[in-house]
């Protein structure tokens, strides 16, 4: 121990000091999720004013700057407040723009209900941006104040005059590059995250003008006339609904909900829960009130109006098929952590209940063939569970899960500690070979599969527990499934699918994906699963040569290379030798790896419903639409 450990050994960071020091514990990360958590927090605040009934029009403005986007959010709201606070002697803007847990959202006078409700947004936006801009319209007065990496850079100014009618607030800032690794907003996650708010506020108009790109400047607007309804429709994609949607909105004193639900052709649930329009995607008493509600309605419904239901129902049986909507308005939400990602207000639960169950129940006496249709859908999947149950008990007995004997065709790694190691899908057995021969064995396992896994998402569980594959995949990984399903029995840190780069290989990537998506979720939301990289061509020019991954690296690496090369695209893993593959795939010094997260693995998987479902009508559709997209196309 220290001898000379005393007080002059602690260090107190003031506010944006302790953010710069441990901005993930404010954002999350200093990836691409943490820079776009910068653009939400400010975007979080106009929405507040939306919400407030202040605003209608919110603009978001994106532009890049030495390489690092730079955005700028306005809103037609109230403004920020710019008078002096007279217990800090500072403008009100200054202050909530340096100051942790500062601003209007800590009692209801401000706001009723409220999605920055810690106090911390543009306090952290500030702190970790290389420069912020705050502009105020109010009191027929525009204002202005310069901010720098948590630091006030000049004081309130007034740089123009305009009418008292005209207020509003406009937030311009660089995410700082000497704190994240990302150097862009995401396009298509900020695309979705609009969707939602448009969807969820018909009031609301959101127009983006994306001029990252000078030679392709975008202009997005984002409205919705129908609000849910729409929102439903665009939920369920492609899956046919087997019920008429359900809206339920109710609007108390201290909390408003808004719920749309449909049934649909589909063995999975698919449910959307927002928070003050912020979505939590690990859902929350919100949730758990719905789920409780639906379960209620329905068994309640089969006790009187059936004498003899053909099987048992549980709660998870009136979930097969639900698209579902749940926004909740609260004045006072309960996050866990600032990212706010779960909702924990406990009372949450049987306020939701309460509203949501009397109104389902009504609605399924109110209209019998509507019910009947969603209990045989209910009906289906209990028998369906029962027979899973049954293949389950089957393969138990069989020990094919719950077997310390590793498959045959595992070739493992020396490594004990799964935090250290990680394994390779690879389909075919020549890729196979290649990967065990190049591998590191130390901490390197490869898993050859035979072909395409199963289609989980048009199978029953029988046949799925049945698969040879998958009962290979669940052993290798030792974390077994439904039930049994333990993800801290992982024993690899890293599951990497390695497939070719082309068309085959894309849908085996798609269907693995499926999989792990619908059975084994938290492997994906624990950051475990992760797609590898294999190159598409390889450039030589005299003893010198280099890969390129597409196609559009390879335009850029032609012009450099110049004449006499030799051009050699892979078809196949099973086309590189292994020392090719450990240096371009699998070495960690060189490889490139794409980690896999919910949003990834729920558009793989939407996608591979139209191209490979039923439903020949999307499936045209989508090809008539995508087709001009495609650059290069097996043969």
């Amino acid at each position: 121990m220290d001898s000379d450990y005393s007080a002059k050994d602690i260090v107190v960071l003031s506010g944006p000091q302790g953010v710069r020091k441990r901005p993930a514990m404010y954002i999350g990360s200093t990836g691409s999720k943490g820079f776009i958590h910068l653009l939400y927090e400010v975007l979080d605040n106009s929405i507040d004013e939306v919400q407030a009934g202040y605003a209608s029009n919110i603009t978001i403005k994106l532009e890049r700057e030495d390489g690092v986007d730079v955005a700028e959010v306005s809103d037609n709201g109230r403004g920020i407040p710019v008078d002096i606070i007279e217990k800090e002697g500072r403008p009100a803007l200054e202050v909530i723009m340096t100051s942790l847990h500062s601003g209007g959202k800590f009692e209801n006078k401000a706001y009723k209900v409220s999605g920055g409700l810690h106090g911390v947004g543009l306090t952290v936006v500030n702190s970790l941006s290389e420069y912020t801009v705050a502009t105020i319209t109010r009191n027929g007065k525009i204002y202005r104040q310069n901010f720098s990496r948590g630091e006030l850079k000049s004081p309130l100014e007034i740089i123009g005059e305009t009418s008292n009618s005209d207020t509003g607030t406009t937030i311009r800032f660089k995410p700082d590059a000497m704190i994240f690794s990302a150097k862009g907003f995401d396009s298509i996650e900020l695309n979705e995250r609009l969707k939602e708010i448009a969807f969820l506020n018909p009031k609301i108009r959101i127009t983006v003008y994306d001029e990252r790109d000078p030679e392709s400047k975008k202009e997005t607007t984002y409205a919705s006339e129908h609000g849910l309804s729409d929102f439903l429709e665009f939920a369920r994609g492609s899956s046919k609904p087997i019920i008429k949607p359900i809206i339920i909105h109710h609007e108390g004193s201290d909390m408003r909900i808004d719920v749309a639900i449909q049934y649909v052709e589909s063995y999975s649930e698919n449910l959307l829960a927002f928070v003050n329009m912020i979505r939590t995607p690990e859902g929350g008493t919100h949730v758990v009130g719905l789920h409780t509600a639906l379960t209620r309605a329905i068994t309640n419904y089969i006790s009187k109006n059936i004498k003899k239901p053909p099987v048992s129902i549980e709660g998870e049986d009136t979930r097969e098929g639900l698209t579902a909507i749940v926004a909740v308005y609260i004045a006072n939400p309960e996050f866990e952590g600032q990212t706010k990602e779960k909702l924990g207000n406990t009372q949450v639960k049987s306020v939701v209940d309460s509203i949501i169950y009397p109104k389902l129940s009504t609605y399924l006496e109110e209209n019998p063939s509507e019910a009947s249709k969603l209990l045989s859908k209910v009906f289906s999947s209990a028998q369906a569970r029962e027979s899973a149950r049954k293949a389950r008990d089957m393969v138990r007995k069989k020990s094919l899960f719950d077997t310390a004997v590793l498959p045959g065709k595992l070739a493992d790694c020396t490594e004990d500690d799964p935090s250290k190691s990680e394994i390779f899908i690879v389909e075919g057995d020549s890729a196979g070979g290649s990967s065990k021969s190049g591998r590191d064995r130390r901490y390197q396992a490869i898993l050859p599969l035979k072909g395409k896994i199963l289609n989980v998402e048009k199978a029953s569980e029988e046949k799925i527990f049945g698969n040879a594959e998958i009962h290979t995949m669940v052993t290798a990984f030792g974390v077994g499934i439904k039930e049994q399903f333990n993800p801290e029995n992982l024993r690899y840190n890293k599951i990497i699918l390695l497939a070719d780069a082309d068309v085959d290989g894309s849908h085996i990537r798609t269907l693995l994906l499926t999989f792990f998506y619908r059975y084994m979720r938290p492997l994906i939301e624990r950051g475990n699963i992760y797609i590898a990289q294999p190159p598409l061509y390889k450039i030589s020019k005299g003893k010198d040569h280099m890969y390129v991954y597409n196609d559009s690296q390879l335009n850029e690496a032609l012009k450099q290379t110049g004449e006499k090369y030799t051009l050699q695209r892979y078809k196949g893993l099973g086309e590189m030798n292994s020392d090719q593959l450990w240096d371009t795939t699998m070495n960690p010094e060189n490889r490139m790896l794409k980690r896999i997260n919910i949003k990834d693995a729920q558009k793989a998987e939407a996608i591979f419903t139209v191209l490979m479902g039923l439903d020949v009508e999307q499936r045209r559709k989508f090809l008539e639409e995508h087709s001009h997209e495609v650059s290069f196309l097996d043969v």
